[in-house]
């Protein structure tokens, strides 16, 4: 299932004719396969993802054999080796069955463009599961031993947390990820070419800057020695280089600068209250007042006036990076 895109005025809208894959885990879309035979139901992913995403669900416990309802496994340092074992029965130890569960489950669906994860499972957590010493002590945090293969097994995957997308800048920007990916890999099935490069990194230039300055300068650099017996080798790093950048939420200053910078292609036409309502609206964002949504609405607005003109501007997926049903930017101050 794959998302389709418009042109409009030069500029890529994106559309959802079919949808993109991204996997998640099983007990956010409700169905009971918690260690208790509960489930962690996540309404922003079923009644509002759901309609631009196909998911392929996993329950890495369940699908390695374990039961439903289970006794509750941990993570354990045992010095040289993080393990997932039984609560009360260390001797219990399925560290292996999971790691090559989340190994199989990347391999056998690497069309996915991205993956959200239960947060604190041993199995899929992300970012803040508990690790024990073995006498019961926690002692840190860590990443879950399914999701851990996953990352390794396909690093360019956007991965996130059902919990931490109740964070509107997090979550817009784990959005921006899935879509860039995909329209990554919708480029290279329709055949890798230097031009073909190029292109992609043109109508995403601004929208790495608005991340990540140097990595913007560095991609620049790639795509301008372009070596076609070395074009494969470029492009795995070039992308490698872009969805490093891309993990790193924008700050407000980075979003600004990159705002001015569009602001420059309308310099010779703006009336004096039209650039002075545009400054403001860039300085508001910055002060938190208004969301990133609003600039961002009256630079697309005066790019369109005069859309013949500005098709270099418009073909930015920084100014439309998925479909603007979702709204994601009115909540990003």
């Amino acid at each position: 299932m794959i998302a389709l895109s418009r042109t409009i005025h030069g500029q890529q809208i994106m559309t959802q004719a079919v949808k993109i894959p991204i996997g998640i885990s099983r007990c956010l879309l409700g169905e009971n396969v918690r260690y208790n035979g509960d489930h962690k139901h996540n309404r922003f992913c079923t009644s509002v993802l759901s309609d631009y995403f196909d998911f392929v669900p996993t329950c890495p416990e369940v699908e390695i054999g374990m039961s439903v309802p289970r006794k509750p496994i941990r993570l354990v340092d045992f010095g040289n080796d993080i393990r997932a074992v039984e609560s009360d029965d260390p001797s219990k130890d399925y560290s292996i069955p999971l790691q090559q569960k989340g190994h199989d489950y990347a391999t056998g669906n690497n069309d996915i463009c991205g993956f959200i994860a239960t947060p604190n499972s041993p199995s899929c957590g992300v970012f803040g599961v508990k690790l024990y010493l073995p006498n019961g002590n926690p002692i840190n945090k860590t990443e879950g031993l399914f999701a851990r293969a996953l990352r390794r097994a396909n690093p360019l995957l956007p991965i996130e947390e059902s919990g931490r997308l109740n964070d509107a800048g997090l979550r817009e920007n784990f959005i921006v990820r899935v879509f860039t990916l995909y329209r990554w890999k919708q480029m290279l099935e329709s055949g890798l070419s230097a031009a073909a490069l190029v292109d992609f990194h043109s109508r995403n230039k601004y929208l790495v800057m608005s991340r990540n300055y140097e990595a913007y300068k560095t991609l620049g650099r790639m795509v301008a020695r372009l070596d076609k017996p070395d074009l494969k080798k470029t492009a795995d790093t070039y992308i490698e280089t872009l969805m490093a950048a891309l993990a790193v939420p924008p700050k407000r200053g980075s979003q600004c600068n990159v705002l001015q910078h569009l602001m420059g292609y309308l310099k010779h036409e703006l009336s004096g209250r039209d650039k002075q309502e545009l400054l403001a609206s860039i300085e508001d964002y910055r002060k938190g007042i208004i969301p990133l949504i609003v600039p961002i609405a009256l630079l697309r607005h005066h790019f369109e006036k005069e859309a013949e003109q500005h098709t270099y501007p418009l073909q930015q997926h920084y100014l439309a990076p998925y479909p603007h049903e979702l709204g994601l930017r009115s909540h990003v101050h």
